[in-house]
């Protein structure tokens, strides 16, 4: 533990990128190989599951600093972070334990179903031989809230100047259905596995926004035009008589989608699709919610499929007969794609993603502002000529999304934010007028400098109503313009609506509270984009 604490606050210290690979490489280069692969699985979202509730924790931290649990919940949140709450308020140590990364989280995982008072025993032994950052950490790991500044593809490349490997099989390999307790290092990184290469998807290409307008990308024959749908981006993998969705997030998500084992009758085996899942009714996109019911399920019930069916709108073919296609040209991805796609039945949940075609980037700059009405958040554009790369690289892959959806709210409600941000009120709710009331419809937390959320802070404490716990109840006195990628109907909201993202695109100091948007303003986009 003692080593990943250190590799811990090297990674906290900096910001420089060449640092954070040094750093990570040196540590994969000594690590034992046990230690090694939690590390890759920690920095990867593959966190072992909550051992004790948050509750517990804070009593039991309460009790062995010696301290009221109301004085603990006043600390909390002006900490902002749970784990280093408990850390801060804790006695030092009065032993060492030598106990190695993989040894805790073992000891971790098998408390899972201990007693209460077995649990206890355990966090508070460990509390007293753990110190500064290892203490940090474990509170950080029994939470099941591990995070880290590191992006994977920036493990990934600390750990090709480590092992030696090719930074993109490397990418490749992270990717799957893989567990620290299912696998090992050698397995993982360095031998060859043809069983974990089945289920393996490829490492996403992503694409960099556009700012202003593509003009500057040269002739438009040379670009493919779609429209940038909003769904799921996924990946459908059929390899071996078996069928694999993967979610871009990287979560396996086959259960989910049974209607799409039907490809297993229509397309080759070594089969990969680059698409996006969609709801799909009456020839049409559902809303994003309608799709999001199915995310959280293992199983999908009968009912569900029936209300929410969905369809796969391929653009991107990766693997054909086995064969990885992603150094080809687009153009010739999309040639076999479109053909494979019409060989399948009409009935078959798939489809292929229409390209645009108009002559010159200011008509497409005119189909675009069309979006909204076909279920779209703006465009793709694409260079033909360009390979399938991993992750994202700026030249060949753009999205060009709508101006977003705005309105004025007014803020009743105001709470702190984490990390850097727990000394300030950062997260707001916001409300629009029904008649005299005020009705709240959303939360926004993001889109303000950090000067403006002090001033904001300033005011909350000099001027706070009442108090819900970490919520403060303010005074309706400031409008914020809020921006939105779309509007549905909602039956958890009281106002009737939820926006899609939500956040703050600025205070409008030069607006009195009666100026701001009403109730039926937002039902009427909701008429008209929902």
């Amino acid at each position: 533990m003692r080593a990943f604490a250190h590799l811990f606050q090297a990674l906290d210290e900096t910001t420089k990128t060449s640092r954070k690979v040094n750093a990570l490489a040196g540590y994969f280069e000594t690590a034992q190989d046990q230690d090694r692969l939690w590390t890759i699985a920690l920095f990867s979202s593959r966190r072992p599951k909550r051992a004790v509730t948050t509750t517990q924790l804070r009593t039991w931290a309460a009790e062995r600093a010696g301290i009221d649990l109301w004085l603990f919940e006043d600390c909390y949140p002006i900490v902002g972070d749970l784990a280093e709450t408990i850390s801060l308020i804790l006695p030092e140590a009065s032993s060492r334990s030598d106990a190695s990364l993989t040894q805790w989280i073992q000891d971790l995982v098998a408390i899972t179903k201990a007693t209460d008072d077995d649990k206890k025993r355990f966090v508070l032994k460990a509390w007293d031989c753990l110190d500064g950052t290892e203490r940090f950490l474990f509170n950080k790991l029994i939470t099941g809230g591990f995070r880290v500044g590191v992006s994977q593809k920036l493990m990934t490349r600390a750990l090709a100047q480590a092992s030696g490997k090719n930074e993109a099989d490397l990418a490749h390999r992270l990717m799957g259905n893989w567990k620290p307790d299912t696998t090992n290092y050698h397995t993982l990184i360095e031998a060859d596995d043809p069983a974990a290469a089945l289920s393996r998807p490829y490492p996403f290409y992503l694409a960099s926004g556009i700012d202003g307008t593509p003009n500057a990308l040269g002739a438009r024959e040379d670009w493919l035009a779609e429209w940038k749908w909003d769904g799921i981006r996924g990946q459908i993998i059929l390899r071996e008589g078996e069928i694999f969705v993967w979610s871009r997030g990287e979560e396996l998500m086959t259960d989910r989608f049974p209607e799409y084992a039907q490809f297993l009758n229509h397309l080759p085996n070594g089969t990969v699709l680059d698409g996006e899942i969609l709801g799909w009714k009456h020839d049409a996109p559902l809303p994003f919610a309608d799709l999001q019911k199915r995310i959280g399920r293992k199983t999908v019930p009968t009912k569900l499929l029936r209300d929410t069916p969905v369809i796969c709108y391929a653009y991107d073919l990766l693997e054909w007969h086995g064969r990885d296609l992603r150094d080809e040209p687009l153009s010739k991805r999309r040639a076999l794609l479109a053909k494979a796609i019409d060989e399948i039945p009409a009935s078959a949940p798939i489809r292929l993603s229409p390209q645009i075609t108009v002559p010159s980037w200011g008509a497409l700059a005119e189909i675009r502002k069309t979006a909204r009405a076909e279920h779209a958040e703006g465009l793709m554009i694409k260079r033909l000529s360009s390979p399938y790369l991993a992750g994202r690289k700026k030249g060949d892959w753009w999205k060009w999304k709508l101006d977003p959806l705005t309105i004025d709210a007014v803020m009743i409600y105001a709470q702190s934010g984490h990390g850097r941000r727990a000394n300030l009120f950062t997260d707001y709710t916001f409300a629009v007028w029904e008649g005299n009331e005020l009705v709240p419809f959303t939360k926004a937390y993001s889109g303000l400098t950090d000067a403006e959320f002090r001033q904001i802070t300033t005011w909350v404490r000099k001027n706070t109503l009442q108090r819900f716990g970490p919520v403060r109840q303010v005074p309706p006195e400031h409008v914020f313009e809020i921006a939105f990628e779309g509007i549905q109907l909602s039956t958890r909201h009281k106002s009737g609506v939820a926006l899609r993202f939500p956040r703050m695109l600025r205070w409008r100091q030069d607006k009195a509270a009666q100026d701001a948007n009403t109730l039926e303003d937002l039902k009427e986009m909701l008429t008209r984009y929902g």
